[in-house]
């Protein structure tokens, strides 16, 4: 066999307890901190997703489960079709397709309500790791928006992009310790239209 030897083992006393992580995420911020300091890391915490094919109510099943706001649409792993927000599950665009199709809640499907990956905002992860959270506020404030995408080119797979992480203005809110002051703003036709509907 091998000259290995095993290595020797204990049995556990009653009382013996778990050990409990301490979440990175709960660390407090200043605006001058390290902006990857707020930033979920995709290649330390694995990334919470969902089918586009799954009901809303499953999503929300999901996020509710995995304490999260915001899942990943992917229907051929890696690959990322979307995200879908808490906002999207009872916001406006799904009381609009309820409307318009004469349709159910329960009927709509996460596809129907998806931000698709084409609307999605990205930054670089070399630019992340040069700023501070104030940077990451101050986009987030010039975009309108709740999530950035942080990418970066996967080792070995030349200029192919992967989502490396995201920024959460709710992240960011918990760590400052206060809210933000960041008004929604639509960045296309489509969502100027839904907004005037």
């Amino acid at each position: 066999m091998s000259d290995i030897p095993a290595l020797p083992v204990s049995r556990l006393d009653r009382g013996a307890h778990l050990a409990q992580a301490s979440p990175w995420h709960h660390r407090p911020v200043t605006l001058q901190s390290p902006a990857l300091d707020v930033m979920t890391d995709l290649t330390q915490v694995k990334a919470a997703t969902v089918g586009p094919e799954q009901t809303l109510a499953q999503a929300e099943q999901a996020m509710v489960y995995l304490g999260v706001r915001m899942l990943f649409v992917v229907s051929d792993m890696p690959a990322v079709a979307g995200l879908i927000t808490t906002t999207d599950l009872h916001g406006e665009r799904q009381m609009r397709l309820v409307h318009e199709r004469g349709a159910h809640y329960d009927e709509l499907r996460v596809a129907d309500v998806m931000t698709p990956l084409a609307a999605l905002d990205a930054i670089a992860f070399e630019l992340v790791a040069a700023a501070t959270v104030g940077h990451l506020v101050a986009t987030l404030r010039q975009l309108g928006r709740n999530h950035l995408l942080v990418v970066d080119r996967a080792p070995g797979t030349g200029a192919e992009a992967r989502v490396r992480g995201v920024i959460s203005r709710a992240q960011i809110e918990r760590q400052l310790g206060r809210t933000l002051d960041i008004a929604e703003i639509a960045r296309s036709f489509s969502e100027i239209e839904r907004a005037l509907v």
